[in-house]
């Protein structure tokens, strides 16, 4: 799975469940600063808070922007409901890898939000402090929930100029000697790591 990030908590997955390539969006909202994709080509788009301000997209993807369970195309979603009205947040499962993605989060799991994205192999999940987590309440979801790999977002960028910086959040962690961002990350079953959490900061695209 080839996974990008488009800024704020814009995620772009490559992925390949059967013999096609499936283009996955979550979040792919229009920016009032900075940059973002003028359009994009899913096949499937998903949002955690509404389809408001989305950037146009081409082709007819399938949507999801509720709560519910589908599986398209082999990729498995599970959307369960956030913490304010009309917010969720996704599980997805494809290419035996599953995913998690808080959008811009704010309180702390619930329940039902646990039980349906806990275990997961790597999950999103917003570290700026800027109308979402900041480093250390990312650090108390990032706990409930026990991913193999997590990949900060909401953090500061051109999108985000006011929110915390990355290193606070990589300091939280506790991670040292952060190497600069990856513009892509590929992630396979296999390569998951086996005891500590990894952390990939990714460089926005």
């Amino acid at each position: 799975m080839h996974v990008s990030w488009l800024g704020s908590t814009a995620i772009r997955l490559q992925t390949k469940p059967f013999a096609e390539d499936i283009i996955v969006i979550i979040d792919p909202y229009r920016s009032e600063v900075g940059s973002s994709p003028r359009s994009l080509s899913p096949h499937i788009a998903l949002f955690t808070r509404g389809q408001k301000d989305a950037i146009t997209l081409s082709g007819d993807p399938f949507i999801l922007d509720t709560p519910g369970e589908c599986d398209i195309k082999g990729v498995l979603i599970t959307a369960v409901s956030g913490n304010e009205p009309g917010e969720t947040m996704i599980r997805i499962d494809t290419e035996n890898l599953s995913i998690a993605h808080l959008g811009l989060a704010k309180k702390s799991l619930n329940e039902k939000q646990r039980e349906i994205l806990s275990d997961v192999d790597v999950l999103f999940v917003p570290t700026g402090g800027e109308f979402c987590y900041d480093a250390e309440a990312a650090m108390k979801a990032i706990n409930d929930l026990e991913p193999r790999i997590v990949i900060p977002m909401a953090f500061q960028s051109d999108n985000n100029p006011k929110a915390q910086p990355i290193t606070i959040f990589l300091k939280e962690m506790g991670v040292a000697n952060h190497t600069n961002p990856e513009t892509k990350a590929i992630i396979k079953k296999k390569d998951l790591p086996s005891e500590e959490t990894q952390v990939i900061v990714l460089a926005k695209e």
